[in-house]
């Protein structure tokens, strides 16, 4: 049976996710909320559906790619969700970010319908799924997985299957540990370094390459000291993550003091109107503190 691929949910990054299958010849199918944002895609070869029931009534595989758990909830179990149009043995992917017990529950709910689940959570930002480069991690049934593998090759480069339902989730979360970590120690090294006077292009060159080296610094660092704000992942989304690992962590009592400290760091900036910035803008919250402003030296700011 050919595969024909459902999408739901075109924001940052399922627009160009959504743009990778059709490259990559996928029979797509796209709805999305707001429905002028189908529009490139319908003109690009996508057909356009009236909901996500609509979707999965047309559909052998449907990804979805949303905000948080109750939009997940919403659209693969809610009146007009997936589940109401879904076909015996079809797929359902889910590549937001949500929590694993939800993931399980949803699952489910899918079984007995007869239709199967992945959790294919990804990381690597909006440039990522431009680039079909993001890292994808799947949890659900290895057969489901290798039927759906030519799917992710078109949208990620590092594919790899965890385990069962709920798997994806949950080093999803993990992954955003550690990014919540790393994004805090190069937005300290960046305040301590220029505190100090170093040159702080040179700097970050010297260090990339070395064991202190990372993808937040190599990607965030040039951009914060080019005051370069914009969303490559925005703070409310990072909070959101990190309120469902912290959740996670309370619930198998495991203390996460560093992440617990940038949420709370992130929560003060939210709280000064920064919730849509990327995460980078983190080192406002240190800049604050330390009475500096972390830029060039050759910037009219400095």
């Amino acid at each position: 049976m050919e595969t024909t691929v459902g999408f739901v949910g075109l924001g940052i990054m399922g627009m160009p996710m959504a743009g990778n299958l059709i490259k990559a010849g996928f029979d797509l199918t796209v709805y999305n909320r707001t429905r002028p944002r189908t529009d490139g895609l319908v003109s690009a070869g996508a057909m356009c559906a009236d909901s996500p029931r609509d979707v999965a009534s047309k559909t052998s595989v449907v990804i979805t790619m949303v905000s948080d758990t109750p939009d997940v909830e919403e659209v693969i179990l809610g009146e007009q969700g997936v589940i109401e149009g879904i076909r015996p043995d079809a797929v359902v992917i889910d590549m937001s970010t949500i929590s694993p017990q939800a993931t399980i529950r949803i699952a489910g709910c899918l079984q007995e319908r007869k239709a199967h689940m992945l959790d294919a959570p990804v990381s690597g930002g909006e440039q990522g799924a431009i680039d079909g480069t993001l890292s994808i991690m799947v949890g659900g049934e290895a057969e489901v997985y290798e039927r759906c593998l030519p799917i992710f090759k078109a949208m990620g480069r590092s594919i790899i299957h965890i385990g069962p339902t709920g798997m994806g989730q949950t080093v999803k979360l993990m992954n955003q540990i550690l990014v919540a970590g790393t994004l805090n120690a190069v937005v300290e090294a960046l305040v301590f370094a220029h505190r100090s006077g170093v040159d702080l292009e040179r700097a970050i060159s010297a260090v990339t390459g070395g064991a202190a080296g990372s993808w937040q610094l190599a990607n965030l660092a040039p951009r914060i000291i080019e005051r370069d704000f914009r969303p490559g992942f925005m703070i409310d989304l990072m909070q959101k993550d990190l309120g469902l690992v912290l959740e996670a962590a309370a619930s198998m009592k495991i203390p996460l003091p560093t992440t617990s400290l940038v949420h709370q760091m992130f929560y003060a900036l939210q709280a000064r109107g920064e919730g849509r910035s990327g995460t980078q803008a983190l080192v406002k919250f240190l800049e604050t503190a330390a009475g500096i402003e972390v830029v060039k030296p050759d910037s009219d700011r400095a």
